[in-house]
């Protein structure tokens, strides 16, 4: 097996990411630092780090409603609340898919399951993610064609959006749904400042077909297989 997936699969992280560690000189297997390419038989020892990495036969994917202001960074020397601090209890090595801004709460993925994660965050196949906004004004019709044929940003014209007002409130607010399908940074808030308007509030409700439903900020739960395979369809 090569060695990108063993650690893939042992939760670590992405095949992609494996490989940098393993291009970076972290890992080694049987007392030598690997080389990307370098194959894992059954029996050897393989290290990340200097600490032992298993072979994991359980994958799990985890629906999390993410709170506000708690990162999705899984580094160690980050003193505020991380995602992961949610699951110490749990046997597993896990990490979020994609990310989901400090400010911002709602839906997350958490997995041990490098493959699975790689997937669903890559953009070929467009995974569509719907968020709730409260956003300052009421839009305007340009507004809503540009945000549903897409805005220019600095890294790029965004996909076209899907739309849905909610509310235009009395007090000059907008209640509304915006769904993308891309994962540029902090791209919903970055669309709307485009077309004059500031996030005041930002929750993701879906992820493909996956919705939040009842979960409350903190809680999470375990995906079912059908679920899954809804979810990388």
């Amino acid at each position: 097996m090569r060695l990108q997936k063993y650690l893939a699969d042992a939760g670590i992280a992405s095949r992609r990411k494996c490989e940098e560690l393993i291009a970076a000189g972290r890992v080694a297997v049987n007392g030598s630092v690997a080389m990307l390419g370098c194959t894992v038989e059954p029996g050897d020892e393989v290290l990340l780090d200097g600490k032992p990495v298993s072979a994991q036969a359980e994958k799990v994917v985890i629906a999390f409603n993410k709170p506000k202001n708690v990162i999705c960074t899984g580094a160690e020397d980050e003193d505020r609340v991380k995602v992961t601090d949610y699951f110490t209890s749990l046997p597993y090595r896990l990490y979020t898919v994609g990310r989901l801004d400090y400010d911002s709460e709602g839906l997350i993925l958490v997995t041990n399951d490098g493959e699975t994660a790689n997937r669903l965050m890559h953009p070929r196949y467009g995974t569509s993610k719907t968020y709730r906004v409260l956003c300052t004004g009421w839009l305007t019709p340009e507004d809503k064609r540009r945000l549903r044929s897409g805005i220019e940003l600095e890294d790029g014209l965004t996909s076209p959006a899907e739309l849905r007002i909610l509310r235009e409130r009395q007090d000059g607010k907008t209640d509304l749904l915006l769904t993308i399908h891309e994962g540029k940074n902090r791209q919903v808030r970055r669309m709307l400042a485009a077309t004059g308007h500031d996030t005041l509030r930002l929750q993701r409700t879906a992820i493909g077909k996956l919705e939040l439903g009842k979960l409350k900020p903190g809680e999470w739960r375990f995906l079912s297989e059908e679920e899954l395979e809804l979810l990388l369809k």
